[in-house]
């Protein structure tokens, strides 16, 4: 955004000083076309009038001032009869019939002197030719021509040119330094509200905007989104302690339901076991929604402890212990990682996320089938995916795993509360990891785990 307004601002003063640079370029050319033309004016009336005063005959003085002219400045000159004759010339002169000659020609024969001639610009490269009548006795007999080179003029043009040009980039660059400046100023306290958001949007509800400087309308701004901001955390606070403390308080009543109905179904007469067999696991149901709850709760409401760790020991130790769990479900687990595999995150978090994980996958995959478990680095991040081999969930389904209590309805009579990859999510987001579902090649699910790998340059710091 800074690169933007920068540029924008760039281009606007870009746009003004070529609109002030451009004519003040052009009045540069014709000030100094005009001087040079009345300057030529000057000295070829001078010449027509010394040729006014003398006779065709005795033209000797007027030839030797031309001469001289021309050796001093460099100027080629003529003086034309009204026949075309020419009376006087000097080296250089092009002929009654070159370049902008015949036009001057014309001009003084109908009595007139030379107009000022079209704008002569550095890359042209053309001659100035001024002409005026040389008259006697009220009639036009001649005319007296000059052709001059314009190469001065247009050095001169080309320097004030540059000067124009330098003190343009001068200005601009000032303009670059303001321009920056300007929206530095501005765009701080955007820039904090843009961090801010993404932390808050990572699950660090207590971040807050800085007080900083910029316009009254960005200062506004921060102050109503950190005001919303904490309306914003102390909902969630209080969301989450309603749920820690109704998870907490349900927990002594279930537990003395469930010893009441142990008790009372001793007294029940014969041929009532199935349905209290019933009555039992629904207690037992409710008993580990209660406990997925406090899960959740907790690991919203915990920080994260980051710490540098070996995620493939980590994982190794989570899944001896679930090697039980899978011998019972006739489930192989494979274990795919070389060596160690180094991190960033909360160990604990990460290992009861794994839980969550492996959980899940030994839940929903059949008997005799292999659930792969890989640890590896992929770029600057560490990876565990776990691979089943279970009846896997429907391409629209795959948006919603991970909602909590969200089950697919296909699976509505597997045990379980909808809550395990929830918070597997949540520990996981607490320490800046993310996890990941998607579809396995051959059916089943694959869920990634990935946090942050360690570096050489993270352990030196």
């Amino acid at each position: 955004m800074r690169a933007r307004l920068i540029w924008v601002l760039l281009t606007l003063m870009a746009c003004i000083l070529l609109a002030l640079g451009i004519p003040l370029g052009t009045s540069i050319v014709r000030e100094q076309q005009n001087a040079l033309f009345q300057d030529r004016v000057d000295d070829t009336a001078h010449f027509a009038a010394l040729a006014g005063d003398a006779l065709p005959g005795t033209l000797s003085t007027l030839r030797t001032e031309i001469t001289r002219y021309q050796r001093v400045y460099g100027i080629s000159a003529a003086v034309v009869g009204r026949d075309g004759g020419l009376w006087i010339t000097t080296d250089g002169y092009p002929g009654n019939d070159s370049g902008d000659v015949p036009t001057a020609l014309r001009q003084a024969f109908a009595g007139r002197h030379s107009a000022d001639s079209p704008t002569i610009w550095p890359w042209s490269g053309r001659t100035l030719t001024v002409s005026a009548p040389v008259v006697q006795s009220g009639d036009v007999v001649g005319a007296v021509v000059t052709v001059s080179s314009t190469r001065r003029m247009r050095s001169a043009v080309l320097h004030d040119w540059v000067l124009l040009c330098s003190a343009e980039v001068v200005a601009l660059l000032l303009c670059l330094v303001l321009a920056f400046t300007l929206a530095r100023w501005m765009l701080r306290p955007v820039e904090a509200l843009d961090a801010v958001t993404h932390t808050i949007a990572t699950g660090r509800l207590d971040a807050r905007v800085a007080a900083a400087g910029g316009p009254p309308e960005i200062r506004r701004l921060a102050a109503s989104f950190n005001e919303m901001a904490g309306q914003v955390e102390t909902a969630m606070e209080r969301q989450r302690a309603f749920v820690a403390d109704a998870s907490h308080q349900l927990r002594n009543p279930l537990a003395a339901v469930m010893l009441r109905l142990e008790g009372l179904a001793m007294s029940l007469p014969p041929g009532s076991e199935e349905e209290m067999q019933s009555v039992r696991q629904e207690a037992h149901h409710l008993t580990r929604v209660l406990d997925d709850l406090l899960d959740l709760a907790l690991a919203e409401q915990g920080g994260a402890t980051v710490e540098r760790f070996d995620l493939a020991a980590l994982v190794e130790e989570r899944v001896t212990a679930w090697s039980a769990v899978a011998e019972l479900r006739d489930i192989q687990v494979q274990r795919i990682w070389d060596g160690p595999v180094r991190g960033i995150g909360d160990a604990t978090g990460l290992g009861s996320a794994f839980d969550a994980v492996i959980d899940n996958a030994l839940k929903f995959s059949p008997a005799g089938s292999v659930v792969r478990v890989e640890v590896s680095e992929v770029g600057d991040n560490v990876e565990v995916r776990v691979t089943d081999q279970g009846p896997g969930v429907l391409p629209e389904e795959l948006a919603r795993i991970g909602d909590r209590f969200w089950r697919s309805p296909r699976h509505q009579n597997v045990d379980g509360s909808g809550l395990g990859l929830a918070v597997a999510r949540t520990l996981l987001t607490a320490s800046g990891g993310r996890l990941e579902m998607t579809a396995g090649a051959r059916g089943g699910l694959v869920v990634t785990m990935t946090i942050a790998a360690e570096r050489p340059s993270a352990v030196t710091a």
